[in-house]
């Protein structure tokens, strides 16, 4: 179990927090979006990165909760660098405003994090009428990544320094549908699961995350691509389930990564020297894991990269 504690070949365990992966790391030239960042991880990544110097961008659905969040950062961190803008991942509008906002603010972008997500919510379509799961957790950072990819990329010939993309997964990508990605029923109510769904999304974002790394390898850009599961933790995402809600919070201080463990992963990934030149990869307790054979098929991943670029394409 995590809470045993044993290190893994870099050094980490389930029980290290973010600040621990971080300790002694200088990010005072980088800048970094963490979406979904006004809440549990996300809020927790925002605050270790401003900690090590990173200049953040919190990409929030509600500005006004984020502004609230940054004046209490700042409280505990005077010399942090943050900023708040509006970012809603389940409405493509949203995401093209956002990335259009921030391509034309000159900012560099060096880290990428895509942190947001809701899990097992009842069947729900989004704005643009596709599964709520599927359009917040994969489709909106799909959309999200390809249109900062060219500031990515200016930043990395300027900085002459790595860029990276950490796409937040979880274990629960073990457990989709029967075929993974529903690509002709994405949208079947009669045949949805809310878990089910969760888990297709999830393993989406892994295999977003591999045939990115492809591209951008094949390319000779240096940004890496890494996904992960932070483990098993108590925020809010349980929240539509009550009765779940109630019993991890019961009993989840014995069995579950509190935020500041959970966390550690997508700053060890976003941020550790030791990741320098990985890409396409999985992570676990902020070490290299191992997903399903489904995870790792490319040739899934390029179907869904091309109903992925599809769908968004259908949404201008």
């Amino acid at each position: 179990m995590w809470f045993l504690g044993w290190k893994g070949a870099s050094g980490f365990s389930a029980s290290s927090t973010a600040e621990q992966v971080t300790q002694a790391i200088d990010g005072n030239s980088l800048t970094a979006i963490v979406t979904g960042a006004s809440s549990g991880l996300g809020l927790e990544t925002t605050r270790v990165l401003a900690l090590r110097g990173v200049h953040v961008v919190m990409a929030v659905r509600n500005v006004e909760n984020g502004m609230n969040v940054k004046e209490t950062l700042l409280k505990e961190i005077p010399t942090a660098k943050i900023d708040v803008m509006e970012l809603d991942l389940s409405s493509m509008v949203s995401v093209r405003k956002f990335s259009a906002d921030y391509n034309s603010s000159g900012r560099p972008l060096n880290i990428l994090i895509n942190n947001a997500g809701i899990m097992a919510t009842p069947f729900t379509l989004s704005q643009d009428n596709i599964e709520l799961q599927f359009a917040t957790n994969h489709l909106g950072h799909f959309l999200l990544t390809n249109l900062l990819l060219e500031t990515m990329k200016k930043t990395v010939r300027e900085s002459n320094r790595e860029g990276r993309i950490v796409i937040l997964s979880s274990e629960a990508h073990r457990f989709p549908y029967r075929e993974g990605i529903c690509f002709e029923k994405l949208n079947d109510e009669s045949g949805y699961s809310s878990y089910f769904a969760y888990g297709q999304s999830k393993l989406a974002n892994i295999l977003h995350a591999n045939e990115l790394a492809k591209r951008l390898k094949e390319e000779g850009v240096e940004i890496t691509v890494n996904s992960l599961h932070p483990g098993s933790i108590i925020t809010n995402i349980l929240r539509h389930h009550s009765y779940m809600n109630t019993f991890a919070n019961m009993v989840g201080k014995y069995f579950l990564k509190n935020v500041q463990q959970g966390a550690a992963t997508q700053c060890y990934v976003a941020l550790h020297p030791q990741v320098k030149g990985i890409t396409g990869e999985y992570f676990m307790d902020s070490n290299k894991a191992k997903p399903t054979s489904l995870a790792q098929d490319s040739e899934l991943a390029k179907k869904l990269w091309d109903f992925s670029l599809s769908l968004t394409n259908n949404t201008k």
